[in-house]
């Protein structure tokens, strides 16, 4: 059985996305520090061709950029990307892989990992969901919320397909509706105010 993950606190940051999202992926990394403290993970669809942001993304930030293999440990100051066909888990402070739970239809990665670090993650969660097709991660943002998360959706306006943001909407669970640069200052902010909480009450609890 999964046990609650208690050695490590720092704010991990779940972007998903779909079609468009490498747009909305560019923005954000390029409007981020790359020593916020967080851990950023993205997880994107795909299927069956291999994924090329590991390679993409690296242009547009400082911070390393990984393809998440089994049992990689989750550190701050990186950006991971979930591999094509397989759902994604947090255990014991690593990342597991695992096959994809759902091969036909539209995915539920993203709805997959949500709920995993709703289970096995301490420190705290930010859920970000921006373009893309249907409505994966709608379904466990209020269980981010329920464990004090921050969940965000991408301005619809903003993204080239705005179905993922408006379910994301939809689910009366998001706390900010922004555009990529707007979002990347959110993050921020929230980052910022964690290590701020930190300093204050280094044997404290969370809120």
């Amino acid at each position: 059985m999964e046990t609650k993950n208690t050695a490590k606190d720092f704010p991990i940051v779940c972007v998903g996305g779909s079609a468009g999202g490498l747009d909305a992926y560019i923005r954000l990394l390029q409007n981020m520090p790359a020593d916020m403290g967080v851990a950023i993970v993205i997880v994107n669809h795909l299927r069956t061709v291999a994924t090329l942001l590991h390679e993409i993304l690296p242009r547009h930030t400082k911070m390393p950029v990984e393809l998440i293999t089994e049992k990689l440990d989750i550190k701050p100051n990186h950006v991971f990307i979930i591999p094509e066909k397989r759902d994604l888990h947090v255990l014991n402070d690593e990342f597991r892989l695992k096959p994809i739970s759902k091969p036909w239809g539209w995915p539920d990665v993203i709805t997959v990992f949500l709920k995993s670090l709703t289970n096995n993650w301490d420190g705290k969660l930010i859920a970000v969901i921006v373009s893309g097709y249907d409505g994966d991660g709608a379904k466990a943002l209020c269980g981010i919320k329920e464990v004090g998360g921050i969940t965000i959706a991408q301005k619809p306006d903003t993204a080239s397909q705005p179905d993922m943001p408006e379910s994301a909407i939809e689910s009366g669970c998001i706390d900010f509706i922004l555009s990529p640069e707007d979002i990347a200052k959110e993050i921020m902010r929230i980052a910022k105010a964690e290590k701020n909480f930190e300093k204050q009450n280094p044997k404290g609890k969370k809120l």
